[in-house]
């Protein structure tokens, strides 16, 4: 593994640390979503302490959030790193999101972050990852749960439309991530509890 691509694996985690939900919140003058809400830096927690100012921050920390995914592997794709280099940029960025170095490693739920790393990977694969997204949460209208089915299918996806082994085995490992980090999501689902997206205004955590 060459310098630049090493300078570039850490630049990404570093990237994916960047609180994209605390810092939106604190220039709009928003609470801390640590001490809000469900307590979890992501968009959906924006949106539920956000008041009237919630939607339009919460769509900043959506972006910027899968943004944080996206743009690491798109330039390691520009520089013609080997397939496993590149998904493994994808996948420092996303730990970063979920511990991150500048906020006590104390981060997101990761769904954003993975669904921009999927983008990166290639076009049919984020579409097919956010379309099920999508598709779940209008079906179920139940945010976590969409989150969950569409990332456990995405190494199925990967497999299909890419054939990289490597890109299914990091992604199989940022699912499990992300599950460990959903737990208390999968509790409330197993217990009847979990809320129900409410019209216009829920989005990923």
């Amino acid at each position: 593994m060459g310098m630049e691509a090493i300078v570039l694996i850490i630049t990404a985690y570093l990237v994916g640390s960047v609180s994209t939900a605390i810092l939106v919140c604190r220039l709009m003058g928003l609470p801390d979503p640590r001490e809000g809400g469900s307590g979890n830096p992501g968009a959906t927690n924006v949106l539920r302490i956000g008041g009237d100012k919630g939607k339009k921050a919460a769509g900043i920390t959506l972006l910027g959030d899968m943004l944080k995914g996206l743009l690491p592997v798109a330039i390691a794709h520009w520089m013609n790193l080997e397939a496993q280099v590149i998904v493994l940029v994808g996948f420092m960025a996303f730990i970063g999101h979920l511990y991150p170095i500048f906020f006590k490693f104390q981060g997101g739920k990761g769904v954003a972050t993975m669904l921009g790393v999927m983008f990166g990977l290639s076009l049919p694969i984020g579409l097919a990852v956010a379309g099920t997204w999508l598709f779940v949460a209008k079906v179920l209208k139940i945010s976590s749960l969409s989150a969950l089915i569409a990332t456990i299918l995405a190494p199925v996806y990967i497999y299909f439309l890419a054939g990289e082994m490597s890109w299914v085995l990091y992604t199989s490992v940022m699912t499990l991530l992300l599950f460990w980090r959903h737990r208390g999501n999968i509790q409330r689902l197993l217990n009847g509890e979990e809320s129900l997206i409410k019209a216009k205004k829920e989005t990923v955590e």
